[in-house]
């Protein structure tokens, strides 16, 4: 949505308030949204990161989207999303080591254990983290910042399958 604000010519501002006189006219500008909806499947090898930074660039330029908002929403509850360092490893590690400082698997004050001892501290890791991201769109490209990737965060210990969606929408031309 674009605005297109055109200055009034001036008139007598006689008896009227310095406000009153400077009156715009406002005309929307609106060229046709596009939207662009896809999901991805990803196989992690169980706790820890997964870099899917190409998958989603990949889409988003599939999607012909010139200018717009990417929105990345993963589909689970023992899984997150982040927008992280990417040149350095060591970040990621030590997000896992404060991680399992916060929520450590099999505390014996967790009620719930469904699936086993890593069950509850996966929840506790999706709700204290993000399940989606939104990241602007400019010439068909993901606005990322130089070191920053985006990452998929099992926080399960075994391996799973996990789905994400991307919406993109904005203006082709």
């Amino acid at each position: 949505l674009f605005f297109l604000m055109i200055r009034r010519p001036p008139r007598s501002t006689q008896g009227l308030s310095s406000a009153a006189s400077d009156v715009y006219k406002i005309q929307m500008l609106t060229p046709e949204t596009v939207w662009f909806q896809d999901e991805l499947q990803v196989r992690t090898e169980g706790r820890g990161t997964c870099d899917i930074t190409r998958d989603f660039t990949a889409l988003v330029r599939r999607s012909e989207i010139r200018t717009g908002l990417c929105h990345i929403f993963i589909r689970h509850t023992s899984a997150s999303l982040m927008l992280c360092e990417n040149a350095a490893v060591e970040v990621r590690e030590d997000l896992e080591g404060l991680m399992q400082r916060i929520a450590p698997d099999g505390d014996p004050s967790y009620r719930h254990d469904d699936e086993g001892p890593d069950d509850m501290a996966a929840h506790i890791r999706t709700v204290l983290t993000d399940v989606s991201l939104q990241i602007p769109v400019s010439k068909e490209r993901l606005l990322l910042g130089t070191w920053q990737g985006i990452y998929l965060w099992e926080h399960r210990l075994q391996a799973h399958q996990r789905q994400v969606v991307v919406t993109v929408a904005g203006v082709k031309s």
